[in-house]
């Protein structure tokens, strides 16, 4: 982060309206129809597992996770991750990505799964998903479906539809 002093926040319900407007700023309307959300419609993220990124009072990054099963194996759905546009590239995401993966291995998760850009986020572990391994509602480009295993051998057996995991539906 250089000069900039960075802290990472659990996900309070007041930062909603904030993340919201981020998420707007940096993805714009078209977000809705991406696979992803679609998953989110019936599932809330996971406030303990979710972070907020600030730069003193000034909000600057969010990621959040949420309960899924690929077929019947419980998981996290990463995403989405954001960072304001002046503040990219100084570590802000990579800050929100270790917190995240770190606090989810912590709290006995296994599998998270995202749809991201692979040379980005295998730094942090992602990998591929096989081909036809996994499959998830509406558009989705296949080739940016991604996993990391927070438990050796986690992701071997596992496939199916990636859904929203029904115990924790709103």
């Amino acid at each position: 982060m250089s000069d900039l002093s960075l802290t990472i926040l659990p996900e309070k319900p007041n930062d909603a309206d904030a993340i919201e407007r981020l998420h707007e700023r940096t993805f714009g309307p078209g977000r809705f129809v991406l696979s992803a959300y679609r998953l989110r419609e019936h599932v809330d993220h996971l406030l303990d597992l979710s972070f907020t990124a600030w730069i003193g009072t000034l909000l600057v990054g969010s990621v959040r996770q949420l309960p899924v099963c690929i077929g019947e194996t419980p998981a996290l759905m990463l995403g989405p991750l954001t960072v304001e546009p002046p503040f990219r590239s100084r570590g802000v995401g990579r800050a929100l990505l270790e917190r995240a993966l770190a606090d989810a291995k912590k709290a006995g998760h296994r599998l998270v799964f995202l749809v991201g850009d692979e040379p980005y986020y295998s730094r942090a572990g992602f990998k591929a998903v096989p081909k036809g391994r996994a499959t998830m509602p509406g558009p989705v480009d296949y080739s940016r479906l991604l996993v990391a295993e927070l438990a050796e051998g986690a992701f071997e057996g596992v496939s199916g539809v990636i859904r929203p995991d029904w115990s924790k539906a709103k």
